[in-house]
């Protein structure tokens, strides 16, 4: 049971630090980014990805180590709709990913690089369809935690 409790408390800790980073990123990715925001930019985008890892990690934890069993969660539609959304949310990650690394070459090269505010506004679409599908993830939870979908 405190075991199960303490999986709970991680996996929210984590999800609700990567709603931030998400937000963080939205932030950053704005006309006239360069030099100390693009160095922030790409810092918080390796972050986002290692918490990102940790929250599939203490959420499959959950599963297969916590109190209501893999049963009730392997079994659910809801539980692979949140995945699913939550697989959509990182595919939607790899193209802001790439481009900040490309940006961050760049500003290597050149001190005085500005990105493109075409690229900045490409980007922001990305960041935007990220946070959008991922207000969907505790959605899904919290039918989930209600029964919605147990068969």
């Amino acid at each position: 049971m405190i075991a199960d409790f303490v999986l709970a408390s991680i996996h929210h800790v984590l999800v609700f630090s990567l709603a931030g980073i998400i937000a963080a990123e939205w932030m950053l990715i704005r006309p006239g980014l360069t030099g100390n925001a693009l160095g922030l930019l790409a810092s918080i985008d390796r972050v986002y990805g290692g918490v990102a890892m940790l929250v599939l990690a203490a959420g499959f934890l959950r599963v297969f180590h916590g109190t209501k069993g893999s049963e009730f969660y392997l079994e659910n539609p809801v539980f692979w709709t949140k995945i699913g959304l939550f697989a959509l949310v990182g595919l939607l990650s790899v193209p802001p990913t790439l481009r900040i690394m490309r940006w961050g070459k760049a500003r290597r090269e050149d001190a005085g690089f500005v990105v493109p505010e075409t690229e900045v506004q490409a980007m922001r679409r990305y960041v935007h369809a990220e946070a959008a599908l991922f207000l969907l993830i505790p959605v899904a939870a919290a039918a989930m935690a209600r029964g919605y979908g147990y068969i």
